[in-house]
C-alpha cells in the first residue's frame, strides 16, 4: 500500500515520475481565468484565519458541507469562522474521491507544511498551525510562493478598474495582473436591471452606441494590459438578424418592452458577432463558457444570491450553433483566437472537431478546447478532456489549466492537474503508444504547463 499523497501522488510509472518531477513541478503558473479580487492583491491582504482564507467564497466546499447535512449557519451563515472550520474538517474526513480531499491537503502541504491528515481529531492542530503561518502569507505572498508569472481577473466593463490601474504602476510586485474583460450584462437584454445597466455604461440610446460604449471601454482594458475577454451563458445563441431589427429589439427594450425568446437570441448572437470583430481587430483571445444551468435552488438564491454554489451543469449545447457564431466570424476573416469551453462533458468530442474546422497558421491552436473546469476539474474530468483534445485535436498545443477560483490557496489545483496530465502521457510511453523521446515529451509538457499559455496570450 503506497502512503497517502506522497511525492509521487497520481503517478504511477517511472516515465510520469520523471516527467512530472524533471518537466512539470517547476513550471511558472500563468491563471489565464480567475475571480480573484484585485483590490486584495494590491492591498496585500491579510487573512485572520484559514477559514478565511478557505471557505469565504468557496462554493466548491460550500456544496461539499451541504451534501454532508452541514447547516447553512456553519455555510454562509453567522457561526464564528473556527464553527466553520470545524464543520468543514469534519466534512473533508469523509470525502473519499472528492478532488476536494486532494486540493485541501495539497494546499496544507503547500503553503502551511502540514503533512498529516485533516479530520475532526486534528482540526484544532491544523487551525492553530494555518493562522499561525498565515501571519507571514499575505496576498502577493501566497501568489509569488505559487510561481505565478501573470493572471487574469474577471471584470465588467463598466468597472474603473481602479486596483488594475494601482496595480499597474506597482514596480514592488512583478506578477502581472490583468484585467479580464467579461461584458455578459450588456448581452443579457432580457433581465430586469437591463436598463439601468445600460446607464451604468454612460447612458445608451442606440445599439449602435452600445457598440460604441462597449469598443471604449474594450480600448480602456487594452490601455492595462487586457488580453482575455470572457463570455458565460447557458447555451450559444445564433440567430442571425438584419441590422435594424437588431436595432428595433434593442430599442423597443429601452422603452420597457421585454423581448422574447427568439428576439432575445438575435440580439446576443448580433452583439456576440460585434464584439467578436472587436476581439481579433484588437488582437485578444475571446473565451466562451457554456453548458451550465445557473441558481437551481431558487429559495438559496434569494436567501443567498448568485455563486453560492447552486448551480449545475446543463444540457449539451448546440453544436450548430457554435460552429454558426464561429463561422459568422470566420466567413469575413474575423475570428480571434478563441478558447471554448462546455461544463457538460458530453459535448468533448463535438467541441474537438468543430475546432479542427477553424484552425490555421496563424497560431498553435488558435481554437482551443479549455481545460476541465468547475464539475470536471477532476481526476477523471481532466483525463476524459484530454484524451478526447489528443483523439481528435492536438493535445501538444494545449494552454493547460486555470484555477477559476477566488482563492488564492487555488494554485495547488495547477499541481493536481499536472500530476494528472504526466501520469496520462507517462501511461501512453509505458504502454508503447508513444515512443520514449526526451526532446518530444519535454516540449508538450513544458508546453503544456506553461510555454503554451504564455505564448497564446501574447504575454511574453
Amino acid at each position: 500500500m503506497r502512503p497517502f499523497m506522497d511525492r509521487d501522488f497520481l503517478l504511477s510509472s517511472e516515465t510520469a515520475r520523471h516527467l512530472y518531477h524533471d518537466y512539470a513541478a517547476g513550471m511558472p503558473i500563468i491563471d489565464y481565468h480567475c475571480h480573484l479580487n484585485p483590490r486584495d492583491i494590491y492591498d496585500n491582504r491579510r487573512f485572520e484565519n484559514i477559514s478565511q482564507a478557505w471557505l469565504g467564497e468557496d462554493h466548491y466546499k460550500w456544496r461539499l458541507m451541504r451534501s454532508a447535512g452541514v447547516e447553512e449557519r456553519y455555510i454562509t451563515g453567522d457561526a464564528s469562522d473556527y464553527e466553520k472550520f470545524r464543520k468543514w474538517a469534519g466534512t473533508l474526513e469523509l470525502a473519499a474521491g472528492n478532488p476536494l480531499y486532494h486540493w485541501s491537503h495539497l494546499e496544507l502541504r503547500n503553503y502551511f507544511g502540514y503533512r498529516g491528515v485533516l479530520n475532526s481529531d486534528t482540526a484544532d492542530e491544523v487551525w492553530e498551525l494555518c493562522n499561525e503561518k498565515l501571519k507571514a502569507l499575505p496576498a502577493r505572498t501566497l501568489i509569488l510562493d505559487s510561481n505565478v508569472r501573470a493572471l487574469c481577473t474577471t471584470d465588467d466593463p463598466a468597472d474603473s478598474l481602479v486596483w488594475h490601474r494601482k496595480l499597474s504602476g506597482d514596480q514592488g510586485f512583478p506578477v502581472k495582473v490583468l484585467p479580464g474583460f467579461r461584458p455578459d450584462r450588456a448581452l443579457e437584454i432580457g433581465e430586469a436591471a437591463y436598463l439601468d445597466y445600460m446607464e451604468r455604461l454612460g447612458g445608451v440610446n442606440s445599439f449602435a452606441q452600445l457598440r460604441e460604449r462597449l469598443e471604449e471601454r474594450l480600448k480602456f482594458f487594452l490601455s492595462l494590459g487586457c488580453r482575455v475577454s470572457d463570455h458565460g451563458m447557458e447555451a450559444v445563441p445564433f440567430v442571425r438578424a438584419t441590422e435594424e431589427e437588431v436595432s428595433a429589439i434593442f430599442a423597443r427594450r429601452l422603452k420597457g418592452i421585454m423581448p422574447d425568446k427568439s428576439e432575445e437570441d438575435k440580439f446576443k448572437t448580433a452583439l456576440l458577432i460585434e464584439l467578436g470583430h472587436m476581439y481579433h481587430r484588437f488582437g485578444i483571445v475571446m473565451q466562451l463558457h457554456f453548458g451550465v444551468i445557473r441558481d437551481n435552488s431558487s429559495r438559496l438564491f434569494r436567501e443567498l444570491g448568485p455563486n453560492a454554489g447552486i448551480d449545475s451543469i446543463g444540457d449539451t449545447v448546440s453544436i450548430k450553433d457554435l460552429a454558426g457564431l464561429l463561422d459568422a466570424l470566420d466567413e469575413t476573416d474575423e475570428l480571434a483566437s478563441t478558447v471554448l469551453y462546455s461544463l457538460n462533458p458530453g459535448d468533448n468530442a463535438a467541441i474537438e472537431t468543430v475546432m479542427g474546422a477553424f484552425q490555421d497558421s496563424r497560431a498553435v491552436g488558435r481554437i482551443q478546447h479549455g481545460s476541465a473546469w468547475w464539475f470536471n476539474d477532476h481526476k477523471q474530468g481532466m483525463i476524459s478532456h484530454m484524451t478526447s483534445l489528443a483523439s481528435e485535436g492536438y493535445l501538444a498545443g494545449f494552454i493547460g489549466m486555470l484555477t477559476d477560483s477566488r482563492s488564492f490557496l487555488s494554485y495547488a489545483r495547477h499541481e493536481y492537474f499536472r500530476r494528472v496530465l504526466c501520469e496520462l502521457i507517462g501511461s501512453w510511453v509505458e504502454n508503447g503508444e508513444y515512443p520514449a523521446d526526451e526532446k518530444a515529451l519535454r516540449t508538450i509538457i513544458e508546453g503544456i504547463c506553461f510555454k503554451n499559455a504564455e505564448r497564446y496570450f501574447k504575454l511574453d
